[in-house]
């Protein structure tokens, strides 16, 4: 009998919520200067954050957060060690090397779920149980959520946000014009994008630079094809599921989706294909909601310039992912890396990073009213949907498998080659 290399997945319906694991490993990047200028600060004061936050939202965000954490902590200087790259593409490269080399930054990005126990395992992460309850986070997070970051009887980190993956976002004045609606099913999508295509506009924007948008985006075809039940026993590493006919339909709606999206999809980030939809050179996006912070950022309003609506297939089904930071073995500032863990658990801190970054906040108690008419939306999904963990971003499968899943989706993505897809992700499992 085959021994499966996937750990078992994320099984929702015992579980909560909600870019992000790496299926690539691109060349490593230097860490980005830091956001703002640091403070003035007496010696030996200081806390290194890493992160892949350097986009639109999500850079808006953190930096809300930093100015929270300064005004509890003026003496402590910020040290932001962001590396750019979608989904952590770079960042995980470059923090990998630093912890095998006994660099580790004082706290780092990290999904809850299965990427946060791959640290825990390497011996990587503090338990933060005793500071957790301390806080009272365990008091304002619901306990499915508080299960994703618990391992072996330990918290190992503090979540900050819940990310919706599977978001079909669209064009307001391009489908107003063609006379198109949301498309709710893979007939209606394909119906639609006929439609776009005979009127000059790309139907789907796809990117590929960041390595990590054809695995995201086939994740939610799976999700689509199977439905919610089977997803999450496909994610839990059912090697019978991913033998079955479905795989083929969903290999061959994934071809089809990519005929119908841009040329430079290879050559191109997430954040480009945002800005394709915006200018209206493309009328369609599968993306997860941090899309939606990157166009606030830009000026952009949901409801108006663009809207939104579950991937096709999707209807009812909430895939989501988490934000959360832990504290490294071994950090050189481990006092003020939880006094940073204090503003990132915090209802202010969430509150003031959330409506920036696209995301809802990982906390139960947070003041809704501050939240956009999507953010409003995603709370209610969130609390009405079945969930469904992401694959690509760290939630609910193994960090070997995702590598082999990322890499044969990015090369797919190239080739179209369905058969070889197909052994590599059979074989994966």
């Amino acid at each position: 009998m085959k021994t499966s290399r996937f750990v078992n997945g994320l099984m929702v319906g015992a579980v909560l919520l909600g870019a992000c694991a790496a299926p690539a490993a691109p060349a490593a990047v230097e860490p980005a200067a830091p956001t703002a200028a640091p403070v003035a600060v007496a010696e030996g004061k200081k806390m290194e954050i890493f992160s892949w936050w350097t986009n639109g939202g999500e850079a808006d965000g953190l930096n809300e957060m930093f100015k929270i954490f300064t005004a509890k902590n003026p003496d402590t200087e910020i040290i932001n060690a962001t590396v750019a790259g979608g989904a952590g593409t770079n960042a995980k490269t470059v923090l990998k090397t630093r912890l095998q080399g006994g660099q580790p930054p004082d706290t780092w990005q990290v999904h809850a779920g299965k990427e946060l126990t791959q640290y825990v395992d390497a011996g990587q992460m503090e338990p933060l149980t005793d500071f957790f309850k301390e806080q009272g986070f365990d008091k304002n997070m619901p306990q499915l959520l508080l299960d994703q970051i618990t391992y072996n009887g330990e918290i190992y980190s503090v979540p900050v946000n819940i990310h919706r993956s599977n978001v079909l976002w669209y064009n307001i004045k391009v489908f107003g014009d063609n006379n198109i609606v949301p498309p709710t099913t893979f007939d209606e999508f394909f119906a639609v994008a006929d439609k776009l295509k005979a009127a000059g506009i790309i139907p789907l924007a796809v990117g590929g630079a960041d390595k990590f948008e054809a695995p995201h985006l086939f994740e939610s075809v799976l999700l689509g094809v199977y439905g919610q039940d089977d997803y999450v026993k496909l994610v839990g590493g059912d090697a019978a599921l991913w033998a079955d006919a479905r795989l083929d339909t969903s290999i061959n709606t994934m071809a089809r989706m990519l005929s119908y999206s841009n040329d430079d999809r290879s050559s191109i980030g997430w954040s480009s294909g945002a800005d394709m939809l915006l200018e209206g050179k493309a009328a369609m996006m599968i993306m997860g909601d941090w899309a939606h912070g990157y166009m606030m950022s830009k000026g952009a309003a949901a409801g108006t310039d663009y809207g939104y609506a579950p991937a096709p297939g999707n209807g009812g089904v909430f895939m989501w992912l988490s934000d959360s930071f832990g504290l490294a073995v071994g950090a050189p500032h481990p006092e003020e890396a939880k006094a940073w863990l204090a503003v990132a658990g915090s209802r202010a801190g969430q509150d003031a990073f959330n409506p920036k970054k696209g995301s809802i906040p990982a906390r139960t108690d947070a003041d809704q009213s501050l939240y956009d008419v999507y953010l409003k939306y995603s709370i209610k999904s969130f609390g009405a949907d079945k969930l469904a963990p992401s694959i690509v971003h760290g939630a609910g499968a193994p960090e070997p498998f995702m590598a082999l899943y990322g890499n044969a989706l990015n090369v797919f993505s190239s080739d179209l080659d369905g058969d070889v897809l197909k052994s590599s992700l059979v074989e994966a499992t």
